[in-house]
């Protein structure tokens, strides 16, 4: 399998001009004949750098109220197709994308966003939404929390594939729920910072013995745009290497095969081979041979989770 990592910047918090320039680079990664092409955390359409250097945690802020409407209004609708241009493209150009997203949830009511990891297929469908279990720190202040629903691996040119967002990736039951499911490639999305990409992605690849991408966004004041509400100020308050990248990738035995790339933006490609994946699962595979279900074992509610169920789907839920 060929994969492609995707380290860009968003144009940010705009919805339209971002998803024009990840499809540029879908379709760079399906001309150098990519399987996936992988792009960062909350890319779509950008991360909240605000919060943390802007009083985020103000109570009843004007300031934070009028940032969080227009990231509300930039955020991505599924239903409303905001992704059917890159499925289609995934179709066209039989590719499979991993896509970081801010999604506005209207199963939720449309007024919440969670930061989302998007797989679609090469037969363009979209395959999981995976809404992030917790938020981290900040984070809390402008995204809800989760749930299972999309803790799943897709089969992709003879590999399982799964993701986790960010600090998710030092969660030990979320991984151990994909890993359960034969995962052997594993997706580690970050909004863009070396030191976030360095431990944990040698970790997981020695851990589940397993290829492990690593993808980050970049970030700088210059991607700010002028109408985003007190553009000015975020530009003047976020420090100028806020997200560096740090994108990489290592095989099942820990070693790079893409070494982090720091402060530039591109395609970055490598070749995976699955034989070594079986070789390393020889001494140890940790939800095969090495596990023992007899005396741990984990239980996963992959159920979306929802305000509102209608009666006549509770008790058909009740009868089954």
């Amino acid at each position: 399998m060929k994969i492609a990592l995707a380290q860009i910047a968003p144009v940010w918090l705009d919805k339209k001009k971002t998803t024009a320039k990840i499809l540029h680079y879908v379709s760079e990664a399906a001309d150098q004949e990519s399987d996936l092409v992988i792009f960062g955390e909350g890319v779509l359409p950008g991360y909240p750098f605000w919060v943390a250097f802007t009083d985020g945690a103000a109570f009843n802020s004007k300031l934070q109220k009028e940032i969080y409407a227009h990231y509300l209004k930039q955020s991505v609708d599924i239903p409303a197709g905001d992704l059917d241009e890159l499925c289609a493209m995934a179709k066209a150009r039989q590719i499979a994308i991993y896509l970081g997203t801010i999604e506005r949830a209207m199963d939720r009511g449309g007024h919440s966003v969670y930061c989302s990891l998007i797989y679609i297929s090469k037969a363009g469908k979209l395959e999981s939404v995976h809404r992030k279990l917790t938020p981290t720190y900040e984070e809390r202040l402008v995204w809800a929390p989760g749930d299972g629903h999309g803790l799943q691996v897709h089969d992709l040119a003879g590999f399982r594939v799964g993701g986790l967002n960010c600090w998710e990736n030092w969660m030990p039951l979320s991984r151990t729920a994909l890993y359960a499911q034969g995962e052997n490639f594993h997706v580690a999305v970050w909004p863009g910072c070396l030191r976030n990409t360095t431990d944990i992605t040698e970790f997981i690849a020695k851990e589940s013995r397993s290829y492990v991408a690593s993808v980050s966004g970049l970030m700088t004041p210059d991607c700010i745009p002028d109408n985003i509400p007190h553009a000015a100020l975020i530009r003047q308050a976020i420090p100028p290497g806020i997200a560096n990248g740090g994108s990489c990738l290592m095989d099942p035995t820990g070693t790079y095969l893409i070494e982090p790339v720091i402060d530039k933006e591109g395609i970055f490609v490598a070749e995976l081979n699955l034989d070594l994946v079986y070789e390393e699962r020889q001494n140890f595979d940790v939800s095969g041979h090495y596990a023992r279900p007899d005396v741990t074992k984990l239980y996963v509610d992959r159920s979306r989770q929802n305000l509102m169920s209608d009666i006549g789907d509770r008790d058909t839920k009740f009868r089954h």
